[in-house]
C-alpha cells in the first residue's frame, strides 16, 4: 500500500532527503520517496500507518503537507 503526501516547501535533493529520513523513521512505513520538483512524497506502507502521524513527521522538519492520498 502507498500514500502520497502534498509537501510544501522543498527546494532542493537535501529537503528531499530530511523528508525521506523523517518519513522512514515512522512505525509502519517501509519506504519513502520525496520529490521536490513535483512537492511530493510517495511512501510504501507495511502496516497501516495513521495519515497523521506521516503528516507530524514532515511537518516536524518544517515542511507543510497539504494533503495525504
Amino acid at each position: 500500500m502507498t500514500k502520497t503526501l502534498k509537501v510544501e516547501g522543498m527546494m532542493c535533493e537535501h529537503c528531499e532527503a530530511r523528508v525521506k529520513k523523517a518519513l522512514e523513521a515512522v512505525p509502519g512505513v517501509e519506504s519513502a520517496a520525496a520529490d521536490h520538483n513535483a512537492g511530493t512524497a510517495v511512501v510504501t506502507l507495511k502496516a497501516e500507518v495513521e495519515d497523521e502521524a506521516l503528516r507530524s513527521a514532515v511537518e516536524a522538519q518544517d515542511y507543510k503537507v497539504l494533503g495525504v492520498e
